[in-house]
């Protein structure tokens, strides 16, 4: 066969081969000349696409964490992640039940005699808001509604009633200090219980985490603040 009939034939059959798959062009860690190169995705016979190991990928952090980048090789599949109707239900009382925390802070900058109210105050607010956002996208996700039809957010674990906020809108210096500590602790309280409830019948491995810090943190957040009375 000669030089000619060879090359002919590896066009064609290049020719039927290629439509099967689809040629992914990535850029790889130091190739020498810091240049992509072309990858070939799986054929329709093919199990798997290989992923280079010096290629980068971006994970997004948890909530309220900045995104990290990691080496391709690090990253596993793990498929479809399953959920169930507590990890639903819970993500849909705790959107509100955020909402409110954040409410009490975002009085603190002007009410709080305490400089460390006024801080703790801050950090709620810096770090639910993030929280409600990695929700809401929780159920966007899933094409699932955020409101529960019929449901009084009010009797929720925590949440306190519409007169106990007017009292905290109107204190100032140490009583608003004083009532901020005993109704956050209350609400923390409340979010501790719902948080623990997920991780006893919770399916979502991401909410798990979620829940796991809500509790820690909160808890953590507690024990700060009662501190700050006692002293």
């Amino acid at each position: 066969m000669t030089s000619r009939r060879v090359r002919t034939l590896a066009i064609v059959t290049l020719a039927v081969v290629l439509p099967l798959g689809v040629v992914a062009v990535v850029r790889a860690g130091d190739d020498g000349g810091g240049t992509a190169r072309p990858v070939a995705a799986p054929t329709a016979s093919a199990t798997a696409s290989p992923v280079p190991t010096d290629a980068t990928v971006i994970m997004p952090g948890r909530p309220g964490e900045s995104a990290t980048s990691r080496a391709a090789g690090e990253i596993t599949d793990t498929g479809a992640v399953p959920h169930n109707y507590m990890d639903v239900w819970f993500v849909r009382m705790m959107i509100p039940h955020h909402a409110q925390a954040l409410q009490m802070a975002e009085l603190a900058p002007d009410r709080a005699a305490d400089p460390d109210i006024r801080a703790i105050a801050a950090r709620i607010r810096a770090s639910q808001g993030p929280e409600m956002g990695f929700m809401r996208g929780w159920l966007q996700n899933r094409n699932l509604p955020a409101e529960v039809e019929g449901h009084d957010h009010g009797t929720m674990r925590g949440m306190q009633t519409p007169e106990a906020l007017a009292r905290l809108a109107a204190a100032r210096g140490a009583d608003f200090d004083r009532l901020f500590v005993q109704m956050m602790t209350a609400h923390h309280q409340g979010a501790i219980e719902l948080a623990t409830d997920l991780l006893t019948v919770g399916a979502d491995q991401t909410l798990n985490e979620f829940a796991n810090s809500v509790a820690t943190e909160q808890t953590v957040e507690i024990g700060r603040m009662h501190e700050l009375l006692a002293r």
